[in-house]
């Protein structure tokens, strides 16, 4: 069996992307092997990859997607690779994102015990100073954010378990993706990683945080070449986090909370201008909504845990940066 495959995404990045491989090709942990997905770049990016490829052959593999099929169907065509190769293990890595030399190496220290399927790292903004993230929560409010974010690098919590991973910089056990399937690729991209992680932890795997995996990430360097991109998924994929996800005996006390925060943060994306991208991104999440509905059967009907269990591993709070929402329920009290 192989050991771990490292999946990068390239789409119209190629220069984010050829600064990222210098810095996984140079890992500490030999065990692996690299596997660019380019997903329909329209730039240059074919011709540099595969001089790039040249000078590595032993050590890179690339692919082409014919189109774009966002994050989620991206990793997926790389995934799969590592499927059917039989890697033991699988890296997701941004494009945009720089590895310290041993962050695989420290990845794969945190999956190693049987009941852990994800691992996840200290992922920092590109100049080092403050977190992007130390793997994901999701609130009892239903809204899944990034733990940590903008603290202090020196602030860094120590090694445990997390709720979720980042999708830009974490690892996979292979046999955990056989157990409860790919990522979903109608969340095309936000989000993708939070239902993975839930649906990981549905079925009883645990998700670790190792902050020696460190690596560099500048945040939204891909997604923000699309303006309202953000904002659609934003509105498409929370309710369907939601709907798929969250067991019977929380649906209750979760969508109370959860339903009217979506629609007060809809409302302010309104007044500030991105009224158009939410509006689309809402409608699109009740038209994919019943399609849901029908995965949430299968998933819930394969959960290993108790509904106890998942509480107990919520953020109890709103997140941090809903600040608006939090002086307004304040409020109403």
């Amino acid at each position: 069996m192989n050991n771990a495959l490292i999946v990068v995404l390239n789409w119209n990045g190629i220069s984010d992307t050829l600064a990222c491989l210098d810095s996984l090709l140079s890992q500490s942990y030999k065990h692996a092997h690299t596997l660019v997905v380019d997903n329909g770049s329209i730039d240059n990016s074919k011709l540099l990859l595969d001089e790039y490829q040249s000078q590595h052959k032993d050590m890179l593999d690339v692919v082409y997607n014919p189109a774009n099929f966002g994050f989620a169907g991206g990793v997926n065509t790389g995934i799969e690779w590592a499927l059917n190769e039989e890697y033991e293990y699988v890296a997701l890595f941004n494009n945009d994102a720089r590895a310290d030399k041993k962050w695989l190496e420290s990845l794969v220290d945190a999956i190693r015990p049987k009941e852990i399927g994800i691992a996840t790292g200290l992922l920092l903004h590109s100049d080092g100073k403050t977190i992007d993230s130390t793997g994901d929560w999701l609130s009892k409010w239903g809204l899944a954010f990034p733990r940590n974010r903008g603290d202090k690098a020196s602030k860094a919590p120590e090694a445990g378990l997390v709720f979720g991973a980042s999708g830009g910089a974490s690892l996979y056990k292979t046999e955990l993706l056989r157990d409860i399937g790919l990522f979903d690729e109608d969340f095309f991209a936000y989000y993708e990683d939070a239902d993975i992680s839930f649906r990981a932890q549905l079925a009883g795997w645990k998700v670790a945080y190792n902050p020696k995996a460190i690596a560099y990430h500048e945040q939204g360097g891909t997604t923000k070449k699309i303006p309202g991109f953000a904002v659609y998924q934003t509105f498409k994929n929370l309710p369907m986090l939601f709907l798929k996800d969250v067991p019977a005996g929380l649906l209750l006390p979760i969508g109370v909370r959860f339903y009217p925060s979506y629609w007060l943060i809809l409302g302010n994306a309104i007044v500030h201008g991105n009224g158009l991208p939410a509006i689309k991104g809402a409608v699109m999440s009740w038209i994919l909504g019943f399609k849901k509905l029908g995965e949430r059967r299968h998933i819930q009907a394969a959960k290993r845990v108790s509904t106890g269990y998942i509480k107990s591993i919520l953020w109890n709070d709103l997140p941090p940066d809903q600040t608006g929402l939090r002086k307004l329920f304040r409020k109403q009290k």
